[in-house]
């Protein structure tokens, strides 16, 4: 039986899901993160697991985790600490990582703070822009998304963001200036609420800038994995895995299916999940 559990954090209510092994089990934990991705996204992938205790968690402002600070942006090290924070209320680390996406970056965080929390880390998709050839188009078309979010609300900015995500190759110099995607496109509302207190698409550019602390992660005792997926190949989180696999003296782990190679129909999103799961255990047993 899955056991949901709180935890009490500065600025929020953070929540999480223990999946016990269905038997004995000589394995760590197996703890999944992805930002913004929830515990919800990895329901099928945890599914796969059943020889070992998963955990998943929904990063604080999503979901179940509540912010009560009313700040408006998270950083990959505050998530991080959550994350730590987790694993010492399960009674302390090492566990096992996957991580997804934006939550591979709290995941670099998380082992340079903390570096005896993880023991092995697959750190899949990471969506750096640091380390791109193209780096500054890329902090442009980020900046672009963040100042059309302020300028015109939600779903302007997810259709920017979906167009963002799903571009495969450099980004051209004049990427701002380019026709905007219809927010009609991707289901999103034209109009705009006033709202801008989205956690993710207003504070993306704090996320994909950021830069790990690579010297702390190449000392840590973790054995640091960084994937990606075949079916992708040229988007901006594709071309973060390598760039951030290139700074660290190692290759990348290729992965079936794409960005979200995981998913079974989780968000009406249908990856390759036996192939992918297949293939994490073969990296983290």
């Amino acid at each position: 039986m899955t056991a949901t559990k709180t935890l009490a954090r500065p600025g929020a209510t953070i929540t999480y899901d223990v999946r016990p092994a269905a038997g004995e089990s000589s394995q760590p934990p197996l703890f999944v993160i992805g930002y913004p991705m929830a515990a919800s996204g990895f329901v099928t992938l945890a599914s796969h697991f059943t020889d070992r205790t998963v955990i998943t968690y929904d990063p604080r402002g999503f979901e179940r985790s509540v912010r009560a600070d009313g700040a408006p942006t998270n950083t990959p090290d505050i998530v991080a600490d959550d994350v730590h924070a987790i694993i010492e209320d399960l009674g302390g680390g090492p566990v096992d990582m996957f991580a997804s996406s934006g939550g591979a970056i709290t995941s670099l965080a998380l082992v340079a703070r903390h570096p005896n929390d993880v023991r092995k880390l697959v750190a899949h998709e990471p969506p750096l822009t640091a380390y791109l050839s193209d780096r500054a188009n890329a902090e442009a078309a980020v900046k672009d998304l963040a100042d059309t979010y302020q300028a015109k609300g939600f779903g302007h900015a997810m259709a920017k963001f979906m167009g963002l995500v799903m571009y495969q190759g450099e980004f051209p110099v004049d990427w701002a200036s380019r026709p905007a995607p219809d927010p009609a496109m991707f289901g999103m509302p034209a109009d705009d609420d006033g709202k801008r207190d989205d956690q993710m698409v207003g504070p993306v550019a704090i996320t994909t800038g950021y830069q790990p602390d690579l010297g702390a992660i190449k000392a840590a005792p973790t054995q640091v994995m960084i994937a990606a997926g075949l079916d992708e190949a040229g988007t901006m989180a594709n071309r973060g895995a390598y760039g951030v696999a290139q700074q660290l003296s190692s290759e990348v782990v290729e992965f079936p299916g794409g960005h979200g190679g995981f998913l079974g129909g989780e968000y009406g999103q249908m990856g390759k999940p036996d192939e992918f799961a297949t293939k994490l255990h073969e990296v983290i047993d």
